[in-house]
């Protein structure tokens, strides 16, 4: 049996999955319950871990998974408990069954289910959601995906490494559609190349003769940089996930 509280927690972060994708933030459910402070939130989340109802996962900034539901409440569909995928229905030759799809720059899924018309973009390699790695590699394949995720212009896609950009609905795995670009507006997410050597997908902003490429996750700094030292290269239109 769970207490109001730990009920009531448990289908807070399971809406939030269901919504978002992750988990909501500490402050986030301490809001929610409205309690004074997060070591509330620790304890009932370390009694929900104990119930066998989650699970912190290793390795990651604020993960949580959850593993049933109270039998009150319909469970969640086996696979990735607390989050309903959106599955595109796409050619076998696409090589992307079972994924899902995200809207450009939101966080609501979208379903789509044309089986016959779909568009080839390069994959270009990986790209950092944290500290920036190694530049845009060369093309290894294409994916394929349906043409109203991307719009008009030219495109590239990119295997996110990193959990940076977590709270933007952008996990470790993603794969994220990019429009090429070499301009971007404030707060638009960005494929950025530092020092013409680092590639990194972060929030833009300018603030006056520097740009800041900003993080969506509280543990990671926002980075400034001269504008001569950043190049936009793309801006993100769309985002793959599998299952």
């Amino acid at each position: 049996m769970l207490t109001r509280k730990q009920h009531d927690l448990l289908m807070f972060i399971h809406g939030r999955l269901q919504e978002l994708g992750v988990p909501p933030s500490f402050d986030e459910m301490k809001d929610a319950l409205e309690l004074r402070s997060k070591s509330g939130i620790h304890r009932l989340i370390t009694a929900l871990e104990e119930r066998g109802f989650i699970r912190r996962l290793p390795n990651r900034a604020r993960a949580l998974e959850i593993l049933k539901l109270p039998e009150s409440v319909s469970q969640a569909p086996k696979g990735r408990a607390g989050f309903t995928p959106s599955v595109i229905e796409g050619s076998r030759d696409s090589r992307e069954a079972g994924v899902s799809a995200i809207d450009s720059l939101q966080k609501r899924p979208r379903v789509v289910s044309d089986e016959s018309h779909v568009v080839g973009i390069p994959m270009m390699g990986r790209i950092a959601a944290g500290v920036p790695i190694s530049a845009i590699q060369t093309n290894t394949h294409q994916i394929f995906v349906p043409p109203d995720m991307l719009g008009g212009g030219e495109h590239f896609a990119l295997e996110v490494k990193g959990d940076s950009m977590v709270e933007a609905g952008i996990l470790d795995g993603d794969t994220v559609l990019i429009r090429k670009a070499d301009t971007a507006t404030a707060g638009e997410i960005v494929v950025a190349l530092v020092d013409d050597e680092e590639a990194t997908l972060k929030r833009f902003r300018r603030r006056g003769d520097t740009i800041a490429l900003e993080a969506a996750n509280p543990a990671y700094e926002t980075r400034i940089f001269g504008s001569d030292r950043v190049k936009v290269q793309g801006k993100l239109v769309g985002l793959i996930r599998k299952y």
